[in-house]
């Protein structure tokens, strides 16, 4: 239901969600006895079967999902999801399947968590770029509820971001930072260490050590306590040429 009124906002109506329920539990019913995994093309071709016409109008607002040219998450995937590690991309997707691509996303994430936690083992969630889940409403709600139910199952999401004053401009992003029991930050804009001041509760001394910061250096919050930092790495080595990202430097050696 939650992906279609992300196709489909005015999609999501009483009538509309009854219709929804009863082709999901008939796709199920009929995966089930001839073992075939279905795809959210089977749900449309099931509701192409329905006499109203509002599933009608449902099957049509999934054409471009399923049979169109945006079909990327309406066929089977190649993807092995049991694998120790699992990396979602989204920068090649547009503003026409983000959403249906972070809602894909996060169910997943969800469900491998609940999984691995039901086998007593611990899963460590990273999202990097973490504003970007803050421009669609439904991924903003599920890491907001995932902040606080994740570790009672075992699990430990872990956010990064450049854009902390974007961030912060969401209550919901700011409740979820205030709640975190330890934030690295390293040097931060003006306007994002007020804020960052404010929020955590820092003083101008310790605001210092993000201010003009070199690489490697900032303040950790650790609960209730607030520790500076220096960590440079050696550039000398084999693993800062595979990590670095700055050009010219590793890989990039030789690009201007």
């Amino acid at each position: 239901m939650s992906l279609i009124e992300q196709i489909d906002r005015k999609g999501g109506g009483p009538q509309q969600k009854s219709i929804i329920d009863r082709c999901t539990r008939a796709v199920y019913r009929d995966a089930e006895q001839s073992g075939r995994v279905p795809t959210l093309s089977t749900l449309r071709n099931k509701l192409l079967e329905q006499p109203e016409p509002e599933a009608k109008q449902i099957a049509l607002s999934m054409e471009l999902f399923t049979t169109g040219s945006l079909d990327i998450f309406g066929q089977h995937s190649t993807v092995d999801l049991d694998k120790r590690v699992v990396v979602f991309d989204i920068h090649g997707l547009g503003a026409q399947l983000k959403p249906t691509g972070l809602l894909v996303i996060t169910d997943t994430i969800l469900n491998r968590v609940t999984l691995n936690w039901k086998h007593g083992k611990r899963t460590h969630v990273f999202i990097d770029e973490f504003h970007v889940v803050f421009e669609n409403e439904f991924s903003a709600s599920f890491f907001n509820a995932a902040w606080r139910q994740f570790r009672k199952r075992n699990a430990y999401p872990t956010a990064i971001t450049q854009n902390v004053e974007y961030l912060l401009d969401s209550v919901q992003a700011s409740t979820m930072l205030s709640n975190s029991e330890f934030v690295v930050m390293l040097n931060q804009a003006s306007s994002d260490r007020e804020k960052l001041a404010k929020l955590l509760n820092i003083s101008n001394e310790q605001m210092s050590y993000i201010t003009n910061a070199d690489a490697g250096c900032g303040l950790i919050k650790y609960g209730f306590a607030l520790v500076p930092f220096v960590n440079r790495f050696p550039k000398d080595t084999k693993l800062y040429a595979l990590m670095t990202t700055k050009p010219g430097e590793g890989k990039f050696a030789g690009q201007r």
